[in-house]
């Protein structure tokens, strides 16, 4: 089993993470989109033309699978590149609402989401959660934590203050939507500034469990053999994933 994995950076390693601890495949091909992220502040267009020039690289491999790892992509893309693909193509936005529906978390709870400008414009999460009934959705774009992310800032005072201004005036929730890849390495940091301690939807653990269920993967192998390719300065990228991985 050899699956892609498509990003507009690195962010997407946070889900490389979670199908490498599963043990379920042979092979993951990751390619990150370095030079032109980030996806989030970028108009639709533009996000599915770069999208399909992605599908163009990955043709290069032997895959039986491609998840876009990044949410913008999966919320304005994942229906043009399954019409060029000759692989299924699995997007992350279906795949963290499933993981909140199988979790304890009530209709009338109050969820969080957090992504960039596009996805959360998209209103992919907000409707996907309304169709299932979930009536006290906060949806917030909080760009300002993909750079920190980067930075390879996870806690701090400068997090601290970038979380203070995006939620001091938000109702305290039950469950977090990472709606970015980059989240979960802030994903304890979130939870302490909420001190009820939310349940987190990570990208990287829900795909993983919608890919068991969709498609009966349960055979478990050696870790997989990575291989990282980037359109720009793969050998940072390379380093990015020793460190996050």
């Amino acid at each position: 089993m050899k699956i892609g994995v498509f990003d507009s950076g690195a962010g997407g390693l946070s889900v490389v993470k979670s199908l490498l601890e599963s043990n379920l495949f042979d092979e993951v091909i990751y390619y990150g989109d370095t030079a032109r992220v980030p996806y989030g502040t970028k108009d639709k267009n533009t996000i599915i033309r770069y999208s399909l020039e992605a599908l163009e690289f990955f043709n290069n491999f032997d895959i039986d699978l491609l998840i876009t790892a990044c949410n913008t992509v999966s919320a304005y893309a994942l229906d043009e590149m399954n019409a060029q693909s000759n692989y299924p193509v699995v997007g992350v936005i279906e795949a963290g609402v499933m993981a909140l529906e199988n979790s304890s978390i009530k209709k009338d709870d109050t969820i969080l989401i957090i992504a960039t400008r596009a996805t959360i414009g998209s209103k992919r999460y907000q409707k996907s959660l309304e169709e299932l009934n979930y009536s006290n959705i906060i949806a917030l774009q909080t760009g300002l934590f993909v750079p920190l992310v980067e930075e390879g800032i996870f806690d701090g005072e400068v997090l601290d203050a970038t979380m203070r201004h995006y939620f001091s005036n938000i109702k305290i929730p039950k469950a977090i939507i990472l709606g970015c890849t980059h989240f979960p390495l802030i994903g304890e940091a979130l939870q302490n500034y909420f001190n009820s301690k939310p349940i987190l939807i990570h990208s990287g653990d829900a795909i993983v469990e919608y890919l068991e269920g969709q498609y009966q993967l349960s055979e478990k192998r050696e870790r997989a053999n990575l291989k990282i390719f980037a359109s720009d300065n793969v050998v940072g990228l390379r380093e990015i994933a020793k460190y996050w991985l």
